[in-house]
């Protein structure tokens, strides 16, 4: 299968990460882990990024090894009935693939690991998060802790140094083989969009689900591993809700629909944001009019040195005389403001749909971000979100997503 991603890429990022960690201890990385679903099935497998950034493999629980001038996979043992099951791991493939030729399995791996782990002070990898985090509602992959666990059992002194400012510096400037990908993931986006949102398809429909289908099936004919995220599809009121992506309730006459998708190629994520409208009032062509304007007004601000914290100030001022314009607010302060515009303008996007980034850095050339302000307004029934993806360039920014109309 074509690849955007020779072993090359992968080896170089390795070597990268070796030389930006100027330490001597050795760096592990572990894959994600699989996460039951229920009985004995599991949720669908999404590897951790900066671990397929490094090695270009979609395998669970392997653990990444570099150690002074040497490094090497620790791959899990699979049963007999699990192969017939999951398939067997190709060690051939794996050196293919990665560029890594020193393959061993779990209990090999370990008593390799295990002299030099009892001799260590330190140890470099990333962090492991939280079990659960309250702010966004959900439970974490346990990889991380899992594999800091059984290194502190050979190791009870042994102490962590945290990779996450090399890697995000590393992933944050996209490489050639990186904006191949995000563009291509773009276009299908496009494509799909305009053939589920077609003048046809939007009179027609009669329900959230039919256009997520349409979308599916497009996205996939053309070439996407799938979706980069779960697909928003939202008529009239539950656009209103930032992440409503139930995709199930009917599409009424006189409602707006908005979409927010992204086709996913190796690994790589668009994310785009249309709102469409059949026979729209005027209050939803005046509303849209300003979210597009103040969409405009971001794009022409990002460019390389530009502080997002100062560059999200300005959009939400702008934002805020938006809002005044269209009588929802009558004083521009960020309670006010935020009422009804909620969310960021941009993040970073890449293995992501909201992927890792310094948002205390200066944009560099070499970002990709989103561009996507929206308004919502609970009482009317009305959410408009428009957005775009937009590379950070030396003298300026690109417009990735261009061919996507921006009509009502």
């Amino acid at each position: 299968m074509e690849t955007f991603f020779p072993k090359n890429f992968f080896e170089g990022n390795r070597s990268r990460l070796s030389k930006l960690f100027i330490g001597t201890a050795p760096i592990l990385i572990t894959a994600n882990g699989l996460i039951q679903s229920g009985g004995d099935n599991t949720l669908p497998f999404k590897q951790d990024a900066s671990f397929w950034y490094l090695t270009g493999l979609d395998i669970p629980d392997a653990v990444l090894v570099i150690d002074k001038n040497q490094e090497y996979l620790i791959v899990p043992s699979r049963s007999v009935t699990r192969q017939n099951f999951d398939g067997a791991i190709d060690p051939d493939y794996i050196k293919a693939r990665s560029g890594i030729n020193e393959i061993y399995d779990e209990k090999a791996g370990w008593a390799k690991l295990k002299g030099r782990i009892k001799k260590v002070k330190h140890v470099a990898t990333l962090p492991a998060p939280k079990p659960y985090l309250e702010t966004f509602g959900f439970y974490t992959n346990p990889a991380r802790a899992n594999l800091n666990l059984k290194l502190k059992n050979l190791n009870p002194n042994l102490k962590f140094l945290d990779l996450t400012q090399q890697l995000t510096k590393m992933r944050s400037i996209k490489q050639p083989e990186e904006l191949r990908a995000i563009a291509k993931a773009i276009d299908i986006t496009i494509k799909s969009l305009n053939k589920a949102c077609s003048a046809k398809s939007l009179k027609t429909a009669k329900n959230e689900y039919e256009i997520e289908a349409t979308l599916t099936f497009n996205m996939r004919r053309l070439g996407a591993d799938g979706h980069g995220f779960e697909p928003i599809v939202a008529g009239g009121p539950n656009a209103t809700t930032l992440h409503n992506t139930s995709n199930d309730s009917p599409i009424k006459p006189g409602e707006l629909l908005l979409i927010d998708c992204g086709a996913l190629v190796e690994h790589y994520t668009a994310d785009l944001t249309r709102t469409y409208g059949v026979n729209a009032t005027k209050r939803q062509r005046d509303i849209y009019a300003s979210v597009k304007e103040v969409q405009e007004f971001g794009i022409n601000l990002l460019k390389p040195g530009l502080s997002l914290k100062d560059y999200e100030q300005e959009v939400e001022n702008f934002m805020g005389e938006q809002l005044r314009e269209l009588g929802l607010i009558k004083s521009i302060n960020r309670e006010n403001v935020r009422k009804y515009y909620p969310h960021a303008t941009s993040h970073f996007l890449g293995l992501n749909v909201h992927d890792i980034g310094d948002y205390n850095q200066p944009l560099a050339p070499g970002n990709v971000l989103t561009v996507e302000p929206g308004i919502y307004i609970r009482e009317e029934g009305i959410g408009i979100r428009i957005e775009d993806d937009v590379l950070i360039t030396p003298s300026g920014n690109k417009l990735l997503s261009k061919k996507l109309a921006k009509n009502l």
